[in-house]
C-alpha cells in the first residue's frame, strides 16, 4: 500500500488507515455480540432459577455463570498474552470469533426449541470464556500494528472507546433482541460474529514484532507478569479497574431489578440496559471531537469516583415509589455509562501508549484478565454476595467501596495523578503502517 495521508505536520487520524477502519468494525461487531449475550445468558439462567427458587438463590445463580467465565481466563491469560506475541493476530482473533458463533448458534437453537437449561447455559459460559481469554489480548494488541505512529495516541483511544461502546452498547441491545424473540438475541449476535470474521479477513499482513527465541515461553510469559509489576502507572490503571468495577459493577444484577424490584420485564431490562450506552455514546462523541489532552489522571480518578456514586443511587432506587424508581435509575445508568467510558477511555489510553509492541499481547493479557475479572468475577462477587445480604444492598456498598478504592489509589499512585497527557515514552516503538 501507498501512504496517502493528509499533508502538513499533524499526524494523520486513524481512519484514513483502511486496515485500522476494518479493525474497528470487527471489534465493535465482537464486543456488542459478546456483551449482548452475556445479559440475555444472566436473564435466561435468573429466569429458570426463579422457577424453584427464592429471588437471593436464584442471584447466586448469576454468580455461577460469572464464575463459569471468569476461571477459563484465570487459568489461560499468561497462555492467551504469549499467544498474542507469537503468531498473527488476525488469525487468533478470527478463530475466536468463530468458536463464540457456533456458541451463540447452539443458544439460539436450545432456546427455539425450548431445551435451554442451566447445565447448558453454564457449559457454554465456559467456551465463551475461553473465547474471550485468547480474542481479547490479540484484538487490544492489533490495533497499534495498523497505524504510523505519530497516529498511536489517537487509534488507541478509538480502539478503547470502540471497546467500551460495545461493552455497554452490547447488553442493551441483546435485551431489546430478547424482548421480541427470546432466540432473536443470538441470532444476533451469530450476525455480528460473522461480520467481525470478514471484517478480520479484509485486514491486510501486518507486520509481527519481533520473536524472542532465546527465552523459554514460560519465561516469556512470566516477564509479561514483570512487566505490569514494574511500570507503576501501568500497574495502577490496570488494578485500579479491577477493584473499582469488580465492587461496582451493576450489570449482573439488573435482572433481579428488572424483575422483582421494578416488575418491567425484558423490556424494562433493554431499557436499564441502554441507559448507560446512551451516557458513553455521548461520553465517545464528545471525545471524538474534542479528545482529551490535559490532566488525564486526575479526571479519570475523578470519574471513577463518579461511577460509584451512580452506582450508589441507582441501588438507592429501590427504595423509591414505583413512579420515581425507574426514571430515577435510568439517569444514574446513564451518568454510570459516561463515567465508566471516561475512565476506560483514559485508563486504556495510557496502559497501550505505555507498553512497547513486542510486550503488548502479553501486557494485554494482564490487563484483559482485570477487565474480565473486575466484569465475569465481578458478576459471581454480586450474585454470591445478593445472596447473603440481598441486591440492593451488594449494589450500594459496592459504589460505595468503589469511590474508597480511588481514593486510596490517587495515594498509593501518584503517578496516575500525575499522568498529564496521552504523549507516547521517547523509547516506545511501534510497528509502521502505511495507509490506503
Amino acid at each position: 500500500m501507498t501512504s496517502t495521508g493528509p499533508s502538513g505536520n499533524a499526524p494523520p487520524h486513524p481512519l484514513h488507515f483502511r486496515d485500522f477502519r476494518f479493525y474497528l468494525i470487527a471489534r465493535l461487531s465482537t464486543h456488542v455480540a459478546q456483551y449482548a449475550m452475556i445479559l440475555v445468558i444472566g436473564w435466561q439462567a435468573y429466569g429458570i432459577a426463579r422457577e424453584t427458587m427464592s429471588t437471593n438463590a436464584a442471584a447466586a445463580q448469576l454468580g455461577f455463570i460469572g464464575l463459569a467465565q471468569f476461571l477459563p481466563l484465570f487459568f489461560l491469560t499468561p497462555v492467551s498474552g504469549w499467544v498474542a506475541d507469537h503468531f498473527d493476530r488476525r488469525h487468533i482473533a478470527q478463530a475466536t470469533a468463530l468458536l463464540q458463533l457456533a456458541c451463540a448458534t447452539t443458544l439460539a437453537i436450545a432456546t427455539w426449541e425450548g431445551w435451554i437449561n442451566l447445565p447448558i447455559i453454564v457449559t457454554i459460559a465456559v467456551f465463551l470464556g475461553v473465547a474471550r481469554a485468547f480474542s481479547g489480548p490479540a484484538l487490544s494488541a492489533l490495533a497499534p500494528n495498523l497505524v504510523t505512529p505519530p497516529a498511536l495516541p489517537r487509534a488507541i483511544a478509538f480502539s478503547s472507546t470502540v471497546w467500551q461502546v460495545g461493552v455497554i452498547i452490547g447488553p442493551a441491545i441483546g435485551g431489546y433482541a430478547f424482548a421480541i424473540r427470546h432466540w432473536g438475541a443470538y441470532a444476533l449476535a451469530v450476525l455480528l460474529f460473522s461480520i467481525a470474521i470478514v471484517a478480520l479477513g479484509c485486514i491486510g499482513k501486518v507486520k509481527q514484532p519481533t520473536r524472542d527465541t532465546s527465552r523459554r515461553p514460560i519465561r516469556q510469559m512470566i516477564d509479561g507478569l514483570a512487566y505490569v509489576r514494574g511500570n507503576r502507572l501501568v500497574a495502577a490503571a490496570i488494578t485500579l479497574d479491577l477493584f473499582a468495577v469488580l465492587l461496582a459493577g451493576t450489570t449482573a444484577l439488573l435482572p433481579v431489578y428488572a424483575r422483582d424490584i421494578f416488575h418491567v420485564g425484558p423490556t424494562g431490562l433493554g431499557h436499564l440496559a441502554a441507559s448507560p450506552a446512551i451516557g458513553a455514546a455521548v461520553t465517545a462523541l464528545w471525545f471524538s471531537c474534542r479528545p482529551l489532552r490535559h490532566e488525564v489522571g486526575l479526571k479519570m480518578l475523578a470519574a471513577v469516583i463518579v461511577f460509584g456514586l451512580a452506582t450508589m443511587v441507582f441501588g438507592a432506587t429501590a427504595f423509591l415509589s414505583p413512579a420515581w424508581a425507574m426514571p430515577v435509575a435510568l439517569g444514574a445508568m446513564m451518568v454510570w455509562g459516561c463515567a465508566d467510558m471516561f475512565s476506560v477511555y483514559v485508563r486504556q489510553s495510557l496502559i497501550q501508549i505505555h507498553t512497547p509492541d513486542a510486550m503488548r499481547g502479553r501486557v494485554s493479557s494482564v490487563s484483559h484478565l482485570t477487565v474480565s475479572a473486575s466484569n465475569e468475577l465481578g458478576e459471581a462477587e454480586s450474585g454470591f454476595m445478593a445472596a447473603f445480604i440481598g441486591p440492593v444492598a451488594t449494589i450500594i456498598l459496592g459504589g460505595a467501596g468503589a469511590i474508597v478504592i480511588t481514593l486510596i489509589w490517587s495515594k498509593l499512585y501518584p503517578e496516575l495523578r500525575l499522568a498529564r497527557s496521552f504523549d507516547p515514552p521517547r523509547d516506545s516503538a511501534a510497528g509502521k503502517r502505511k495507509e490506503s
